[in-house]
C-alpha cells in the first residue's frame, strides 16, 4: 500500500512537472464567446476571426519565441455562464490574458473577476461603461455605448440631414446605451424627436411599432437590435413600405442578418459600425481576404473587433516582454496609433476606452459597403 501511494505522488510529481513545462513553452490566451445561443452567429465569427489570427502570429514564430495556445468558451451570451468559465481560464487554464468577445451582460459580470485576479481583459465590443470601470486590466476595443450613439446621430443630422428622428430602443443594456448617445447628440444639432419606444430582446412581432413609427413618419429612426431583430424590424418594414431611413448599429453588422432579411428589405439599411469593408489600408483588406478564402463567408463587425482585440493583446505581451500581467496590461495602456482591422486606434484612455474613428455602412447589393466615417474628436472621444 505505502509503494503504491508513493508511486502515485512520484506521478504526480512527473506529470506535474510536465504539465507546467508546456505550458512554459506556450503563452495561453483566453477567449469567451457566445458559440450557442441567441448570438451564435456572432460567436462563430469571433472564434473564427481569433483562430485565424493565432494562426498568424504562431506562423510568424509566436510572441516572446513561444506559440500562442488559445484557450476558448462558450457562455451563451449568459452572465451566468460566464462567471464560472472566467473562472476556468484563470484558475484552471492559466491564461494570461483574455479576448471579451461576448456581449455586455456577461463581460460586464466577468470583467471585476478579472481585474480581482489582475488579469488583462480586451473587450471586443461590448458596449457597457461597467466593463472598463471595474479597473486598470479592463480595456474595450469596441466603442462605449455613447459613443456608438452619437455617431448614428451624426449619420442622421449630419449626413442624412434629418429634422425628425425616432428611436426603437432594443431593452438591454446595448440598446439602452445607444440610445442615450444618440438622443443627446441629435437634440443637440436642434432634431425633434417625434417617435420613441422600448421593445423586448427577442421580439419577432415588430409590426405595432413600426405602425406607430409609419404614423409619426420621422426622417430617420435609430432601431437597435441584434442581427435576429434586427432583420425583423427591416423585413416587416419593407412589408407595409415604411419610408423612414432605418439607421442600425453594430447589431446588425452580421452575413445572419441580410441572410433573414433578405437582400431587397436590407438594401438601404444604414449603420454604424467597428468595420470599414472598403478600408483601403492593407492590414484591413488581408484580413477581408483571408477571412473570406477560409472560412467562405463574409467577415463581420464582431469578427474584426475580436481579432483586433487578440492582436493588442499580442502587442502589448511583445512590448511588455514579458507575460507578467501588470506590465502587459501597462503596455496596452500605453498602446498608441495601432494599426487595426478596424482602424487606427489612436490609444486607450485613462480608464481603458478605445479612441477611433466610427464606421458608418449601407446595405447595396446584399453586401456592407462604406457610407462615411465618424472622425470628429468630440463624437468619438468616450471622454466627450
Amino acid at each position: 500500500m505505502k509503494r503504491t501511494v508513493m508511486l502515485i505522488l512520484a506521478l504526480v510529481l512527473v506529470f506535474g512537472a510536465v504539465g507546467a513545462a508546456f505550458a512554459a513553452d506556450t503563452i495561453r490566451i483566453g477567449l469567451l464567446a457566445p458559440l450557442t445561443g441567441y448570438a451564435a452567429a456572432d460567436g462563430l465569427a469571433v472564434l473564427q476571426s481569433v483562430k485565424l489570427a493565432v494562426d498568424q502570429v504562431n506562423a510568424k514564430g509566436g510572441v516572446l519565441g513561444k506559440q500562442i495556445e488559445l484557450f476558448y468558451e462558450d457562455d451563451a451570451g449568459e452572465a451566468k455562464e460566464a462567471i464560472g468559465l472566467a473562472r476556468k481560464l484563470v484558475q484552471m487554464d492559466k491564461v494570461v490574458a483574455v479576448v471579451g468577445g461576448s456581449y455586455s451582460m456577461p463581460t460586464r459580470a466577468v470583467a471585476p473577476l478579472f481585474q480581482e485576479f489582475e488579469i488583462p481583459l480586451v473587450a471586443g465590443y461590448a458596449v457597457h461603461p461597467d466593463i472598463t470601470a471595474a479597473g486598470d486590466f479592463c480595456f474595450r476595443n469596441g466603442f462605449l455605448g455613447t459613443v456608438e450613439g452619437r455617431g448614428a446621430g451624426v449619420a442622421a443630422v449630419d449626413m442624412l440631414k434629418a429634422k425628425t428622428v425616432g428611436m426603437l430602443t432594443m431593452d438591454n443594456d446595448f440598446g439602452r446605451q445607444m440610445a442615450e448617445g444618440f438622443k443627446s447628440y441629435v437634440v443637440s444639432k436642434g432634431a425633434k424627436v417625434v417617435y420613441s419606444q422600448v421593445y423586448p430582446l427577442g421580439e419577432k412581432d415588430l409590426m405595432p411599432y413600426l405602425t406607430a413609427v409609419k404614423e409619426a413618419d420621422p426622417d430617420v429612426i435609430l432601431a437597435s437590435g441584434y442581427y435576429a431583430e434586427a432583420a425583423g424590424i427591416v423585413k416587416q418594414a419593407h412589408e407595409i413600405k415604411l419610408r423612414t431611413q432605418i439607421i442600425g448599429e453594430e447589431g446588425y453588422d452580421s452575413p445572419k442578418f441580410i441572410e433573414l432579411a433578405g437582400p431587397e428589405a436590407a438594401n438601404g439599411t444604414i449603420i454604424v459600425t467597428n468595420l470599414d469593408r472598403d478600408d483601403e489600408r492593407p492590414v484591413a483588406q488581408a484580413y477581408i481576404k483571408e477571412y473570406r478564402e477560409r472560412y467562405g463567408m463574409e467577415p463581420d463587425m464582431t469578427g474584426a473587433s475580436n481579432y483586433d482585440a487578440f492582436l493588442i493583446i499580442v502587442d502589448g505581451i511583445r512590448r511588455a516582454g514579458t507575460t507578467d500581467p501588470h506590465k502587459v496590461k501597462d503596455a496596452i495602456a500605453a498602446l498608441k496609433d495601432f494599426d487595426g482591422v478596424t482602424g487606427v486606434i489612436k490609444g486607450f484612455t485613462e480608464i481603458g476606452e478605445v479612441i477611433k474613428p466610427v464606421q458608418v455602412q449601407i446595405v447595396k447589393d446584399g453586401v456592407f459597403r462604406r457610407y462615411g466615417i465618424v472622425d470628429d474628436p468630440e463624437v468619438i472621444d468616450p471622454r466627450k
